[in-house]
């Protein structure tokens, strides 16, 4: 399986190429031929699977110049070999040209000319008899284009492809087959209000890639054996879209109306995919191994909560969230851990995450299963070979054919196997693939139509019953590490994070989630290797969390800084206004206020003190009067601070000045000395008053005179 993996890409390369294959052995032919270029297209091969050794087999194309220069002299040969390939891994290196040619062959000479861009049609007709097969099993083929040049017959073009072949009366175990179609974009808002960019519309159409995926869906819907794995994210940009929305490009922001045609797209796709298993992704699709690497644990629970809420909401029915696809099937038992912590039991896996001890004889069954920090948590591992199949790229002439070959033969060499008990084998094409809707839909209804295969889903599939294939563990080299998200763009998220957990800090809603899902959106796995991509969404994301934090503030900074305390001691107001509007505007905060200098000023216990939470309305303000104490006159500062109930620092501190004067001493003084004075003086008027009293009484009484001329 090892060896497997490592031919995909050259094997995709050479397989699905419909034009002839051109053999380093034929550049002289070429050179001769005078920059003519032969190649090869096949366009129809049938029945798929011949069951009877006289069915009549046709496999049939063109030869076309796509040179510069008349092709004239070719003859048309067909090699192949009446032994099917024993293992998977021979078929793989023929179909690469590293494995042996087939033999025996039959030819079709053509005299015609062929112009330049013009074709020739070609045509080969036999049975199984005729050719010796007679197993049930998967024979080469290959057309070859021969040429004279010097006397002698050259090969300047080929054209591998698969026949494969199964006697009627012939059973097997069939083959547990689960295929896995994956709905995942980038995203493409910032926060929840504002998209940055405009593509979302225009992929959602007809033809394009989020619209073939809908057209598969809908050819599919009532097909058996699929699973589809939706990123919720995708699902609610697709919602807003859908009304009337803002766009900021270019530093310009825009009100754009609804888009009806998205509103179509997320209609039929809730219609196609009620019939079908679904897994969500956690929401935005995040990179859960970049997440552990850089401490932001929290991410990937919440991500998968979000993606189960959100996915119901918009699809009307419940997913699946306990099974997660990592990013190209590869995670490490870090972010393994964070996954189960979160409530996964299930991964699907690529065969390099999870390798097999030994090379295996046979395909082994999907199943496996590995340790995380929760228990133990159910691996599935994806078939290479029918992934590369089902995710081929069918754009070139005679690709899908070939794919569509190499899907039955891949199949079919599974079961061919000598193997008693029935296995699961699973085929997962890239995530963010760009299909050809005709081909998918066509593999789907072959899959379904082949003896030797059974549909299955994620959700209903078992291991087999046989022996697991002893498997390595995790294997995540240094060079997956270096496909996460990176560092530096990781550490801008990190610290957005911290300001966005603030507000979620000072808010009373129970049911706040503030700023989880634009942040997640900036931990998409989509922005791997595009951070120059991401960085608009970062910047606004950004903007936004600090616009919000820059709502609940000291008033101090529009107002004088100065305060006057007139004397030594007493109460200085500090205003905190709350600007936050709407539902989860209502906030608690802690005051701390602390003098800059203490050996002059000392702050008093007070209501509403750092201990105890300061709870204000939204479109509020809130007067804290805090007690101060002054040991002498003239002024200082103190440092204002919100923080949050767990004393982390909310917004920027504000420094006040405090003025302290001294009159109150001075002033008690002067009442004092002006009472004693007073009082001094009443005594001193009450002391005369009795003096007077006491001379008057000892006196004696004066006799008055008798008038003249009285008797006395």
């Amino acid at each position: 399986m090892i060896r497997k993996a490592t031919l995909l890409a050259v094997l995709t390369t050479t397989l699905l190429l419909s034009a002839a294959v051109v053999l380093p052995g034929a550049v002289n032919a070429q050179a001769a031929a005078g920059r003519a270029n032969p190649q090869i297209v096949l366009e129809s091969t049938g029945p798929d699977v011949p069951r009877e050794p006289t069915t009549q087999i046709k496999i049939s194309g063109s030869l076309v110049n796509t040179g510069t220069q008349t092709l004239d002299g070719m003859r048309i040969r067909m090699h192949y070999a009446s032994q099917p390939f024993a293992r998977r891994d021979d078929m793989e290196a023929y179909q690469t040209g590293q494995g042996d040619e087939p033999v025996s062959w039959r030819d079709e000479r053509y005299q015609q000319s062929i112009a330049p861009s013009g074709k020739l049609p070609w045509e080969f007709v036999f049975t199984p008899q005729m050719l010796g097969i007679s197993r049930f099993g998967v024979y080469p083929i290959t057309i070859e284009v021969m040429k004279v040049v010097n006397g002698l017959d050259q090969q300047v073009a080929a054209q591998r492809t698969l026949l494969t072949y199964m006697p009627k009366d012939l059973t097997v175990p069939r083959t547990k087959l689960a295929m896995v179609l994956p709905i995942i974009d980038q995203p493409h808002r910032a926060d929840n209000d504002t998209f940055i960019d405009e593509n979302l519309p225009a992929s959602l159409a007809t033809g394009k890639r989020l619209g073939d995926l809908l057209k598969i869906a809908q050819d599919t819907a009532s097909a058996k054996g699929i699973t589809w794995v939706v990123d919720p994210a995708l699902l609610e940009d697709a919602q807003s879209t859908g009304r009337a929305h803002t766009v900021l490009s270019k530093g310009t922001t825009r009100r754009l109306p609804a888009d009806a045609e998205a509103v179509t797209w997320l209609a039929s796709l809730r219609t196609a995919l009620q019939d079908h298993p679904v897994v969500a992704t956690p929401y935005a699709d995040p990179d859960v191994t970049a997440l552990a690497h850089n401490g932001v644990d929290d991410f990937t629970r919440i991500a998968i909560a979000q993606a189960g809420s959100v996915a119901k909401d918009i699809l009307g029915r419940d997913v699946i969230t306990d099974v997660n696809w990592p990013v190209n099937g590869m995670v490490d038992y870090d972010g393994l851990d964070l996954l189960a912590t979160g409530g996964v039991d299930t991964v699907l896996l690529n065969v390099l995450n999870l390798p097999p001890v030994m090379e295996p004889a046979t395909t082994p069954d999907a199943f496996s299963t590995v340790q995380s920090v929760n228990g133990p948590v159910t691996a599935m591992v994806a078939d290479p070979g029918l992934s590369e199949a089902l995710g081929a790229v069918t754009s070139t002439p005679g690709a899908a054919l070939l794919g569509r070959q190499r899907f039955i033969a891949e199949t079919a060499m599974i079961s061919s196997e000598p193997v008693t008990t029935t296995r699961t084998v699973i085929a997962a094409p890239p995530r963010r693939w760009d299909p050809d809707p005709a081909y998918v839909s066509d593999l789907v209804k072959t899959a379904a139509a082949l003896p030797w295969l059974a549909p299955a889903t994620l959700d209903t599939a078992k291991p087999g019953k046989g022996v697991p294939t002893p498997r390595a563990g995790l294997t995540y080299t240094d060079q997956d590490r270096r496909k996460e998200l990176g560092k530096p763009y990781m550490t801008v998220v990190k610290r957005t994070n911290a300001r966005a957990g603030l507000t979620a800090a000072i808010t009373t809603a129970e049911d706040y989630e503030g700023f989880d899902r634009s942040l997640l959106r900036l931990a998409s796995s989509a922005w791997r290797g595009r951070p120059g991509t991401a960085a608009p969404y970062a910047e606004r994301v950004g903007a936004t969390v600090d616009a919000r934090v820059g709502k609940v503030t000291i008033t101090g900074t529009e107002q004088s800084r100065l305060r006057t305390l007139a004397g030594a001691n007493g109460e200085v107001p500090i205003s905190v206004h709350n600007g936050l509007t709407g539902t989860g505007s209502r906030v608690s905060v802690r005051l701390k206020v602390t003098p800059n200098q203490r050996d002059l000023l000392k702050i008093e216990p007070y209501k509403d003190s750092e201990d105890e939470l300061i709870v204000i309305e939204g479109g509020h303000n809130r007067i804290i009067r805090v007690p101060m104490t002054s040991t002498g006159s003239g002024q200082t500062t103190v440092t204002v601070q919100l923080t949050t109930s767990d004393g982390r620092k909310y917004g920027k501190p504000v420094e006040l000045t405090v003025r302290t004067t001294g009159y109150a001493g001075i002033a008690l003084f002067i009442v004092g000395a002006a009472l004693v004075v007073m009082l001094a003086a009443v005594v001193m008027r009450i002391l005369r008053r009795r003096g007077g009293r006491r001379a008057a009484a000892a006196r004696p009484p004066r006799r008055e005179s008798a008038p003249a001329g009285t008797e006395s």
